[in-house]
C-alpha cells in the first residue's frame, strides 16, 4: 500500500497547475528612496569633485561634470528620476521575460489552437506546463474549466460557455495587476520629467536675469551660471522623459500581445466547446 502511494505522488506533482511566477519590485517607493540615495551621492561626490573645476570654489567648471554640477539642486532630484526610470525599466523586463515564458507566444497559441481543433485537451495541457508564464497559466485555468463542463450534467450548455468564459475572464484579471505592476510610475516620469527639467531651467533663466541686472557690467560668470543650469536641466529632464515614455510603450505593447494572445486562445476554446457539446 505504501509503495502505491509513494507511485502516485510524482503522478500528482507532474499534474500541477501552471503558475505564471511573475515577480517584482512590489513598492516603488523603496526604489525612488534608494535612487535618491544614490544620486545625492553621485551630484556631490563624483559631480562636485574638485577636479572637474578650475578652484576650490567651484565657480567655473572645467568639463561636462562640472558643467552638470552647476545646474543646481534640481539636478540630484532629475538624477533620481532618471536612475527610477532605468531601474523600473530593467524590473519590467526580467518580470515580463518570465510572464512571457518559455517558448514563443505565436507558436504557442497556434499548438494550443491545433490540440483544441482536434479535441486533445491533455496535448494542450501539456503545451501550457511548458509554456508556463501569463499565458500558459491563464489558458491552463481555463482549460481546466473547460474539463469541468464537460462532466457536468446539470447546467445547460450556454451556462457551460458562460462558465468557461467567465473563467477566462477572472484568471486574465488577476494577472494584469501583476503585468502592469510599476507600469504607472513609468507613465508618471514621461510627464514629470519634463516638468522638473522645466522647473531647473525657469530658476537658471532666474539667476541669468539678475546677473543682467546687476548694477555696473553683468557677471560674466554669474551670467554662464544660470544659463548653464537652465540646459543642464532641460537635457536631463528630455532624458528622462524620453527613456520613460520608451519604456512605457514598449512594455504596454508586450503586455497587449500578452492579453491578444490570451483571447484568442479563450475564442478557440468557447467555440470548440459550443461546437462539441
Amino acid at each position: 500500500m505504501a509503495e502505491q502511494t509513494n507511485i502516485q505522488k510524482p503522478q500528482t506533482a507532474a499534474k500541477k497547475d501552471v503558475s505564471s511566477n511573475v515577480r517584482g519590485i512590489k513598492s516603488a517607493s523603496i526604489v525612488v528612496l534608494l535612487c535618491f540615495i544614490a544620486a545625492v551621492c553621485f551630484y556631490l561626490f563624483i559631480l562636485g569633485m574638485p577636479a572637474n573645476f578650475k578652484d576650490a570654489t567651484k565657480a567655473v567648471p572645467i568639463n561636462l561634470l562640472g558643467t552638470v554640477y552647476k545646474g543646481g539642486v534640481v539636478v540630484p532630484v532629475l538624477i533620481t528620476c532618471f536612475l527610477v526610470v532605468v531601474v523600473l525599466t530593467i524590473e519590467r523586463w526580467i518580470a515580463l521575460g518570465k510572464a512571457k515564458g518559455k517558448g514563443n507566444t505565436t507558436k504557442f497559441v497556434e499548438d494550443v489552437k491545433a490540440a483544441l481543433r482536434n479535441h486533445d485537451i491533455a496535448k494542450a495541457e501539456d503545451l501550457c506546463r511548458k509554456q508556463k508564464g501569463t499565458v500558459g497559466a491563464v489558458v491552463y485555468a481555463t482549460l481546466q474549466k473547460y474539463k469541468e463542463m464537460e462532466k457536468d450534467t446539470v447546467l445547460t450548455k450556454e451556462q457551460k460557455v458562460a462558465s468557461i468564459q467567465a473563467t477566462l475572464e477572472e484568471a486574465t484579471s488577476l494577472e494584469m495587476p501583476a503585468l502592469q505592476q510599476n507600469l504607472p510610475v513609468l507613465a508618471t516620469l514621461t510627464t514629470l520629467g519634463t516638468l522638473i527639467g522645466l522647473f531647473g531651467t525657469v530658476l537658471g533663466m532666474i539667476k541669468s536675469f539678475q546677473a543682467l541686472s546687476a548694477s555696473g557690467a553683468p557677471d560674466s560668470t554669474e551670467l554662464s551660471t544660470g544659463i548653464s543650469e537652465a540646459l543642464v536641466n532641460t537635457a536631463l529632464g528630455i532624458a528622462t522623459a524620453a527613456l520613460a515614455l520608451i519604456a512605457y510603450n514598449f512594455y504596454t505593447n508586450k503586455i497587449d500581445n500578452m492579453t491578444y494572445a490570451i483571447d484568442e486562445i479563450g475564442f478557440s476554446t468557447v467555440s470548440t466547446f459550443s461546437a462539441t457539446h
